[in-house]
């Protein structure tokens, strides 16, 4: 696979989606005691690896996926966060 299928297909990703979307929950509701930097992180470097060691282990080699991983995984993150942030303003 080339690096744009590989990307396209982690963009497209429900999992990954669901994943993040499940990491941002979770770190709303422990920002009082772990903060907002250090989960987020955390959940990007898991979610870009959790997927490529389990599910998609013959596409590519391990670090292509994990790399390309980071981006997608960053960009549904930033989405997200975009959402909630406008969500947040709207209901202000």
């Amino acid at each position: 696979m080339t690096l744009t299928e590989i990307l396209i297909a982690q963009l497209t990703d429900p999992f990954r989606l669901g994943l993040v979307v499940a990491l941002v929950a979770t770190m709303l509701r422990t920002q009082q005691v772990t903060g907002r930097v250090l989960p987020l992180i955390a959940g990007l470097i898991f979610v870009a690896a959790i997927i490529p060691l389990t599910i998609t282990r013959d596409l590519a080699p391990f670090w292509t996926q994990f790399g390309v991983g980071l981006l997608a995984t960053l960009g549904h993150l930033a989405v997200v966060l975009a959402i909630r942030h406008v969500v947040l303003r709207w209901l202000a």
